[in-house]
């Protein structure tokens, strides 16, 4: 502190302001004060700027740079967007097959129990 100022902490200053810092109140009454940069993106921009790493090549530095986000930013659109449709039906249609076998695979096994049951039962009937 030079020349006998004081400061105040950010949470003195938001108490002096009449609000509460870190309140969710004081954040909403504040307009001047944003999580986040403003900018905002359509889905179709998200959409093509993850396309020009999955399909087209481009590095995500390289693409980020040029569209002007950021390199993490321009990634999570990537993992969101560049599914593409023939792999999710693939996927879908595995996931069937699958369900498929875990159901026979259920049926064999209630059967097998049933089985087993039946053993136990008559082999406790049994004097020895």
């Amino acid at each position: 502190m030079k020349d006998g100022a004081t400061t105040l902490t950010r949470k003195e200053a938001g108490r002096r302001a009449g609000g509460e810092v870190g309140s969710v109140m004081g954040s909403a009454v504040d307009p001047s004060r944003k999580k986040h940069n403003g900018k905002s993106h359509d889905r179709e921009f998200k959409l093509a700027a993850a396309k020009l790493v999955s399909e087209q090549g481009y590095t995500a530095k390289q693409a980020a740079a040029s569209l002007g986000v950021k390199v993490s930013t321009l990634q999570y659109w990537v993992k969101i967007f560049a599914a593409k449709p023939q792999q999710q039906a693939e996927t879908m249609e595995t996931l069937r097959m699958r369900v498929r076998e875990l159901q026979s695979e259920n049926l064999r096994l209630r059967s097998e129990r049933e089985i087993l049951k039946k053993a136990t039962a008559f082999f406790a009937s049994q004097n020895p």
